[in-house]
């Protein structure tokens, strides 16, 4: 599983984005790390607005809850979820995550 730095309340991780793919979901790939394809196209940001949608209900959350700190422009992007325990927020990404290939 991904790594999850865990600030108070918070957590952040490491993620690849790929945008354009046939389907949403969240996958763990050989690396470890966790990586989210989206259907949205890596245009005028409506892949980091699906990465944080995605998350947002995923989690349960409000959107503001859910920020993108690095990678704006890139596929790797750095995130942090607020607004529950941190160990709430872990558990749920993990229940996420898809394992068939």
């Amino acid at each position: 599983m991904p790594e999850f730095k865990v600030e108070r309340e918070n957590v952040s991780f490491w993620l690849r984005v790929k945008p354009r793919a046939a389907r949403e979901r969240l996958t763990v790939d050989a690396s470890g790390e966790l990586r989210l394809e989206l259907h949205a196209p890596a245009t005028e940001g409506q892949a980091n607005e699906a990465c944080i949608h995605f998350f947002a209900r995923a989690l349960r959350l409000p959107q503001a809850c859910v920020v993108i700190l690095s990678g704006h422009k890139a596929r790797r992007k750095l995130l942090r979820v607020t607004g529950r325990s941190a160990e709430e927020s872990i558990m749920q990404i993990k229940k996420a995550v898809t394992t068939d290939k």
